[in-house]
């Protein structure tokens, strides 16, 4: 009877053991996320829209005069027409791509600068900024949807044709790129 007494204590604790080796396994499970993974194709084309963003460089897919400005990526309302009178706001909404990125610690970071230069219509220069606006941010992911909302006011221009020329440089890699919007002040009579 005491041979079987060990037996049992020794099947219990054992019992015992595996028990708390399972129920260890299982809690570590429970607190594992599950999380949803895209599938292959998905993965494969977000790799070939990341190659074919490096490849193109610095560009814009909307370059407009708009009437507010915008507020967020893709949330603007364009504008009619480019026609403004001499004191009036003209409010640009842009959206670069292909800027660079650079990394650190996983930490994904783009960094741009505008200028901009207003011309007459025979060219001549009659205002010019360097590096009157910057664009920046960072994350865990390449924040790739960038809204650029600029706004301008050029009082005493006399009624006439205009081109206001925008260039963006990107300061991780050096690269610039740009767009030219004409406009028209109207005569006040």
């Amino acid at each position: 009877m005491l041979r079987n007494n060990r037996i049992s204590r020794k099947a219990i604790s054992a019992l015992l053991v595996t028990t708390g080796v399972v129920a260890g396994t299982c809690s570590a499970l429970a607190q594992s996320p599950i999380i949803a993974t895209p599938a292959a194709a998905f993965t494969t084309a977000q790799g070939a829209y990341d190659a074919a963003w490096t490849d193109n460089g610095l560009a814009f897919v909307v370059a407009t005069f708009t009437q507010d400005g915008g507020t967020a990526y893709g949330q603007y309302t364009p504008r009619s027409g480019s026609v403004f009178r001499d004191d009036e706001v003209m409010s640009i909404y842009a959206e670069p791509v292909g800027y660079a990125f650079t990394e650190t610690d996983g930490v994904y970071a783009f960094d741009l600068t505008a200028s901009y230069r207003l011309l007459n219509s025979s060219g001549q220069v009659l205002a010019e900024q360097e590096n009157f606006a910057a664009f920046s941010g960072e994350g865990r992911s390449k924040q790739r949807e960038l809204a650029a909302a600029l706004s301008f006011q050029f009082s005493g221009l006399p009624a006439g044709e205009y081109e206001l020329e925008t260039r963006f440089k990107d300061r991780a890699d050096g690269k610039e790129a740009g767009f030219t919007l004409p406009f028209t002040i109207a005569d006040p009579n």
